[in-house]
């Protein structure tokens, strides 16, 4: 469905458990990381969550689906963030939902508890995220999404195979690392570089202050965020399950979806329903 923020930006969420199934469901929203899109949990979409959850994703703006408004007031506002996320869990009526969080989208889910607090939530995951811009956080392979900006296609082109090569521990089949290509080159390179330029503030405060619980999930051989990004974020919040994969990079949910799976509908039955 689309949904209209506060802002008039358009973003395209989708509901994957049929109106007849949801009943007794805990729900969870996914957010993907920069320059992605809702395709990249299609293991959680087709797995055993799917059984057992109420399932939604959606296009972030600027992403997928969802429409992309050629001006960097639209990526770089911490409020615009929060609002979008609020009216996506509005309009999909989702009830305490479980919000997963990749990558860039950690900051997204920071700015909406900055702003709205955490009283609609049952809880949060954290897959690789984002929760500090702190350099001592960041890998080497960070540098891949400023050049991912670049106005020359060539040089972008070259900075999105880099990055995606590097968010994998093992190289990909051709045919998907090409399908992932393909879905991060629908996002615009100007996008790209309003979405690298904003400034986000501290966030310590915010995961402090957070008292439902929290899982954090990250690859020890992440080089985009270093494992320090999740040792950050679980010593910041209150009440946090920390989980390393051992030979995992940056996507711990597409390259170890069978444990991923595990450790939330496990998270979720002790923490959330329990």
């Amino acid at each position: 469905m689309r949904v209209t923020t506060p802002d008039g930006v358009g973003v395209v969420a989708q509901d994957w458990t049929a109106p007849a199934d949801r009943r007794g469901r805990q729900d969870i929203l996914f957010l993907h990381g920069y320059s992605q899109s809702h395709s990249c949990w299609q293991h959680q979409l087709e797995g055993p969550l799917s059984r057992e959850f109420r399932l939604v994703t959606y296009d972030l703006r600027g992403h997928g689906d969802s429409d992309k408004p050629d001006d960097p007031a639209y990526y770089q506002d911490a409020r615009r963030w929060a609002d979008e996320l609020h009216a996506v869990i509005t309009a999909l009526d989702l009830h305490r939902p479980v919000i997963v969080a990749w990558s860039y989208a950690g900051r997204n889910l920071m700015d909406y508890l900055s702003a709205y607090g955490e009283s609609a939530l049952g809880g949060i995951v954290l897959a690789g995220a984002s929760t500090s811009t702190a350099p001592e956080r960041l890998g080497p392979d960070a540098q891949w999404l400023r050049k991912m900006a670049d106005a020359d296609p060539a040089v972008a082109t070259a900075a999105t195979r880099a990055m995606l090569k590097a968010c994998f521990a093992h190289p990909l089949p051709e045919v998907e690392f090409e399908a992932l290509l393909a879905t991060n080159q629908r996002v615009p390179a100007q996008i790209r570089g309003y979405l690298r330029g904003r400034v986000s503030p501290d966030y310590g405060p915010v995961l402090r202050a957070l008292q439902r619980p929290a899982l954090v999930i990250h690859g020890e051989q992440d080089t985009i965020n270093l494992p320090a990004m999740a040792h950050y974020s679980a010593s910041q919040l209150r009440d946090a399950e920390l989980q390393l994969y051992a030979g995992v990079a940056h996507v711990p949910f597409a390259e170890a979806p069978a444990r991923f799976d595990a450790d939330m509908a496990d998270f979720i039955g002790r923490r959330i329903r329990g």
